[in-house]
């Protein structure tokens, strides 16, 4: 089993190519692999084993209780073909259950890169720049000359298809979408959609011949005992236990039978029916009755889009490098800084952090002068110390770096007199504030 991409999945294949790894060791989906990527199943596969549950306990209590007792009923051996037919049932249902959940239902694979806009020349934009481009969020196209609009998937950068919709639970977008199914944990789309309905159609035959033949089971109690109904219920519990399971398991896979083989006749699918897609409009892949029918269980199923064995070269993976206690990306040329989680910022960060306050809060939470970035105050505990001087003791844990000069952290007396004429340039600030402010300055410059 292979779940997602993870560290492991982009080691280079056994195979020895260097820096090659199976498309589905990198799939960005949420979708579970088995086999080297034969089989694609969804993130919910564990329920398949409960839908296998559900199918197989109740067929071997029936076998075992009621089918074993009926094989002496009927001549000719007859009574053996009741338990062939419902093995050939089950068999026939679960084979069809795994054609649905372990195939690719239609999935479309992601773009790495968003479609270009069209129309676009290029602007002038500066170094280290990308420019501002809006993708339409749909677009029109004709089927069958009725005006269909498309949407842009953001997650898989591409232009949906026609009946295409994005999978919030696969995290894929799939052709001919019509829903995901818990049941069989995985979706159900344009290349598995004829084995669902085929899937729901044989369980809905194989409730309807169970619960069929429990009833001649106590049917042929009453007759051959002479006995009422309810004591030949009292005789064959099994024959009850397994009336009741299939009476409401019928309502449940026959009214899906019934919902899809109308949502065949009209040619939609759950998704495009719960939506509303075609009340007020054409609906125009409607092709009448026969001809839909005719094209989900009469045409060939298109081959996938999507080649999970094939060899693909391994995404480089974005190392971090380390600056004054911190990680940054590579394409980042300053360590950029969260102000609440305690992390030291440069000055022209701090400044690109305050926007308009243009301030940021000190470390015990005092004097906190509100302004735009050109009126700064003396308050010097953002300014981060510069590289070398880490771990070194500081006089005063509010001294500015202005005017500082090579290898001295002494503060010139020009520097001093701008920092306190900004100072009380300040609004808002009391005098006696800045006052004491400048009093500590001038009690370190002494020192």
């Amino acid at each position: 089993m292979y779940v997602g991409p993870s560290l492991s999945s982009l080691a280079p294949d056994s195979g020895g190519e260097s820096g090659l790894v199976r498309t589905y060791q990198a799939w960005k989906g949420s979708n579970i692999f088995f086999l080297g990527g034969r089989l694609i199943f969804g993130p919910d596969v564990r329920s398949l084993f409960l839908t296998i549950f559900l199918i197989v306990a109740p067929v071997a209590v029936f076998c075992v209780f009621v089918a074993r007792k009926l094989m002496h009923n009927f001549p000719h051996h007859l009574g053996i073909s009741i338990m062939v037919i419902v093995i050939a049932l089950t068999l026939f249902a679960l084979i069809l259950l795994l054609l649905t959940s372990g195939r690719d239902p239609g999935v479309i694979a992601r773009n790495a890169n968003p479609p270009e806009l069209e129309g676009y020349e290029g602007t002038e934009v500066g170094p280290g720049q990308t420019p501002q481009l809006r993708l339409p969020r749909t677009k029109d196209v004709v089927v069958n000359g009725v005006v269909v609009k498309i949407k842009y998937c953001d997650t898989c950068m591409h232009y949906r298809p026609p009946r295409c919709s994005h999978c919030s639970i696969c995290n894929n977008c799939v052709q001919k979408f019509d829903h995901h199914c818990p049941w069989v944990g995985q979706c159900i789309g344009l290349r598995n959609y004829r084995f669902f309905f085929m899937f729901v159609f044989s369980t809905t035959l194989l409730c309807i011949y169970v619960h069929a033949f429990c009833w001649i089971r106590i049917r042929k109690i009453m007759n051959g005992e002479n006995v009422s109904i309810w004591k030949a219920m009292t005789k064959s519990p099994a024959s009850i236990v397994l009336i009741i399971y299939t009476f409401i398991s019928v309502w449940f896979v026959g009214g899906l039978t019934v919902f899809h083989s109308y949502l065949i006749s009209r040619n939609q699918s759950t998704y495009e029916n719960f939506r509303n897609r075609y009340d007020e409009r054409v609906n125009p892949y409607n092709k009448g009755v026969i001809k839909n029918f005719m094209e989900v269980f009469c045409t060939s199923i298109p081959p996938s889009k999507n080649n999970f064995r094939a060899k693909i070269p391994k995404e480089p993976a974005i190392t971090s490098r380390r600056i004054s206690g911190g990680f940054t990306s590579p394409n980042i040329r300053k360590p950029v800084s969260d102000i609440e989680m305690g992390r030291k910022l440069a000055w022209g960060d701090v400044r690109e952090a305050d926007g308009s306050e243009g301030r940021t809060n000190n470390d015990d939470n005092v004097d906190k002068l509100g302004g735009s970035a050109d009126h700064v105050t003396a308050d010097l505990s953002r300014i981060l110390p510069p590289e070398g001087m880490e771990g070194r003791s500081i006089s005063h844990h509010r001294r500015s770096s202005w005017g500082i000069k090579s290898g001295s952290w002494d503060i010139s007396s020009e520097t001093f007199a701008s920092a306190v004429g900004a100072s009380k340039q300040v609004p808002g600030s009391s005098n006696g504030n800045l006052t004491r402010e400048n009093q500590q300055v001038q009690t370190n410059l002494k020192v």
